[in-house]
C-alpha cells in the first residue's frame, strides 16, 4: 500500500472500529430490552361482552398498570374461538400476542380433527385466571325440587328428558353427558347457537334442563325464573354456596370446573411466560379482582405455567374419552 494512502486507510479502519464498538452495546441493549417494551395484544375468540372478553379486559387493565405497557383486547369471534386460537398459534413467539381462552378450548380440541393447530403442542400456557361452577337448572314449574328428583324422572323415562347447550362440543354438553353417565341416565341433547336462546327456552319450558355457567344463568336463578338444583364443581362454590355439588349428591366422577386462562405461542421465552404468570398471579389475588370474579360467577385460580400445561393436556384427554363414550360430534 502506498505511504500516501496508508494514513487514510488507518483512520477509516479506526473509525469503523469505533462505530462498531459503539453500536454493539446499543444492539445488545435493544436485544435485551425488558418485557414488555411495546403494547401487548390479548386476542379473544368471542364477541365483546362474553366472559372471555370481560375477563380479558379486566386482567389487561391491571397488567397495563403494573407492567407499564398497554394490554389491548382484540375480538375475533368464531365458533369455539378457533380463529383467535389459530392466530396466536402462528404468531411470533415473543409474548406480544396472547389468547384468552376458557374450557371450550379443550372440549373443542377433543372433538375437532380439522383444527389448524394442536391445542397442546402449539401453545405455551401462561396462567389460569379463574374457575367457576356450572349450575344444573330446570324450569321453575317442573316438579323437580332436588337433583335426585331429576335423576329419578330421567331413569323412569330414558331419553325423554332433554337438555340444552350452547352448541355441539360445548362445555355445557360435555358436563351434562358426564353427569348422565355418572347418574346412569339417558338424556336427549338440544343444541342452541349460544346460551341466550337456551336459557330462554328453559324459562319457556321447551327444554327440561340446562347445565349453564353462573354468568349465563345465576341472574335468572336469583330472580326465581329458573330453579337451580346443584353445581358441577367438586366442592361447594362461593358463587352459589347453598347448592350441593353433584359429587356430594352421590354422582361420582361428574365434577367439572369452568375455567379461563391465558396462552402464548409455543416457544415463547420462559422468562416472558414467568413474568406474565407472576404479574397475573398478583393481580387475580387482589381484593378488587376477587370481588370482580365473584360478581361474574367465578373465583381466582392461580397456576404455575407447567401446572397449567399439565392441566390442559389432561382436560383434552378427559374430554376425548367422554366424547367417544357419549358419541359427541362436532357441528
Amino acid at each position: 500500500m502506498p505511504d500516501s494512502i496508508r494514513p487514510t486507510f488507518v483512520r477509516r479502519a479506526l473509525l469503523l472500529a469505533c462505530l462498531a464498538a459503539t453500536a454493539a452495546p446499543a444492539a445488545l441493549a435493544q436485544t435485551a430490552a425488558p418485557y414488555p417494551s411495546k403494547p401487548v395484544t390479548l386476542i379473544v375468540g368471542s364477541a365483546a361482552g362474553g366472559s372471555n372478553d370481560v375477563f380479558a379486559r379486566a386482567i389487561g387493565k391491571r397488567l397495563q398498570d403494573t407492567m407499564g405497557q398497554p394490554f389491548l383486547v382484540d375480538n375475533k369471534p368464531s365458533g369455539g374461538g378457533v380463529i383467535a386460537n389459530q392466530l396466536v398459534a402462528r404468531a411470533a413467539a415473543d409474548g406480544y400476542q396472547l389468547v384468552v381462552v376458557s374450557s371450550t378450548f379443550t372440549t373443542g380440541a377433543a372433538i375437532r380433527n380439522n383444527l389448524a393447530y394442536d391445542a397442546v403442542k402449539d401453545f405455551k400456557p401462561v396462567a389460569m385466571l379463574a374457575k367457576g361452577p356450572l349450575l344444573v337448572t330446570v324450569n321453575k314449574d317442573t316438579p323437580y325440587k332436588t337433583i335426585q328428583d331429576l335423576v329419578a324422572a330421567a331413569k323412569a323415562r330414558p331419553g325423554k328428558l332433554n337438555y340444552g347447550s350452547s352448541g355441539a362440543g360445548s362445555i355445557n354438553q360435555f358436563a351434562t353427558e358426564l353427569f348422565a353417565d355418572a347418574s346412569d341416565t339417558k338424556l336427549t341433547h338440544v343444541p342452541y347457537k349460544g346460551m341466550g336462546p337456551a336459557v330462554n327456552d328453559l324459562m319457556g319450558g321447551q327444554i327440561d334442563m340446562l347445565v349453564a355457567s353462573a354468568p349465563s344463568i345465576l341472574t335468572q336463578v336469583k330472580a326465581g325464573r329458573v330453579r337451580a338444583l346443584a353445581v358441577s364443581t367438586a366442592q361447594r362454590s362461593p358463587v352459589a354456596p347453598d347448592l350441593p355439588t353433584l359429587e356430594e349428591a352421590g354422582y361420582k366422577g361428574s365434577a367439572v370446573d369452568l375455567w379461563w386462562g391465558v396462552l402464548a405461542p409455543a416457544n415463547t421465552p420462559q422468562a416472558v411466560v414467568d413474568r406474565l404468570n407472576a404479574e397475573i398471579g398478583k393481580a387475580i389475588q387482589s381484593d378488587e379482582m376477587k370481588t370482580f370474579f365473584l360478581r361474574e360467577g367465578a373465583e381466582p385460580a392461580a397456576m404455575k405455567p407447567a401446572e397449567f400445561a399439565t392441566f390442559i393436556a389432561a382436560e383434552v384427554a378427559r374430554w376425548k374419552a367422554v366424547a367417544k363414550k357419549a358419541d359427541i360430534q362436532p357441528d
